[in-house]
């Protein structure tokens, strides 16, 4: 018998999982990943990995969960269904750099099924995911360079998804109450089921796969050039104010960290993405013309990187 699809994809989640930190955890030189396994009540589990006080990374985890069991009410009315199960696993990335000169990144690859009954055939599957990078400070041949990486991900399966996945991208992680984006964007996809735009499944997946083995090599050489600069007291200070605005995003407005504590995820790991420092100054505002400025700027105003 063949292997089932949403089996391959566990395998492939759990085994770049282990190159991401492995590469990761080199790259930092000091800590290591602490390696959490867990178990969901209702059914799956999952394994978290956590970096912290590091000399590169001050937090940051990835985490693998595959969870399975019957739909929440919540989730159900989301879906329109009267009942159900549901089988969803992912990979989900956080990074959070000590360094105000390195970019905070996020990474999420993602598969969902629905099920009328346990062990029956799905009644719908897809694909979802994406990866963005946060600055503090821009510098636009990093920008550059991220969305490069991407694109050249996704252009080997259709060079049309690029433009739609980082205009998705860039709706997507935006606060709106704030007017203006969590970061510098790069790609978002959600809801890739058999068909859509003429690829099936399988394409999908191979899709997912490209952009999820291009992680590293889009991330960790804009890591390698601004981990050594110099900077102020200030400027972590800015880091850490703008972090405040990641933290805001992250509680309000994803989907994913709503759907797992709306599915009675792991607290721990559903937080793992929050930084470990922040500030919510009152009514802050960086001095015109300095470079916070320009940050912000660009943050209201999405710019075509590539």
């Amino acid at each position: 018998m063949s292997e089932l699809l949403k089996d391959r994809f566990c395998r492939f989640i759990y085994a770049l999982q282990d190159e991401i930190c492995e590469a990761v955890s080199r790259m930092d030189g000091k800590s290591e990943f602490r390696e959490d396994l867990w178990e969901r009540e209702g059914g799956g589990g999952g394994r978290t990995r956590v970096i912290e006080k590091g000399k590169v990374f001050e937090k940051g985890g990835v985490n693998c969960s595959v969870v399975h069991g019957e739909l929440p009410d919540l989730i159900k009315q989301r879906f329109k269904v009267d009942q159900g199960h549901f089988f969803a696993a992912g990979i989900s990335l956080v990074l959070h750099p000590y360094s105000p000169m390195v970019p905070t990144v996020h990474a999420n690859y993602r598969m969902f099924e629905l099920y009328d009954e346990p062990g029956e055939s799905a009644t719908d599957s897809w694909f979802g995911g994406g990866a963005d990078l946060t600055p503090y400070y821009l510098f636009e041949e990093d920008a550059r360079h991220f969305h490069r990486v991407h694109k050249d991900a996704l252009d080997t399966t259709d060079r049309r998804l690029y433009p739609e996945y980082k205009e998705a991208c860039d709706r997507y992680f935006h606060n709106a109450h704030r007017n203006e984006a969590r970061g510098i964007g790069g790609i978002f996809f959600d809801y890739l089921r058999e068909e859509n735009d003429g690829k099936t499944l399988e394409n999908w997946f191979e899709m997912v796969q490209n952009c999820g083995n291009s992680f590293i090599s889009a991330y960790l050489p804009i890591v390698d050039k601004r981990q050594n600069l110099s900077f102020t007291k200030d400027q972590k200070y800015w880091q850490e104010i703008r972090r405040g605005r990641y933290v805001e995003f992250n509680l309000v407005h994803d989907r994913g960290t709503l759907f797992g504590l709306k599915t009675n995820g792991r607290i721990e790991s559903i937080l793992m993405s929050l930084p470990p420092v922040t500030r919510w100054d009152y009514d802050f505002h960086p001095k015109p013309g300095s470079r916070e400025e320009n940050l912000v700027k660009v943050l209201q105003n999405p710019v075509n990187w590539v």
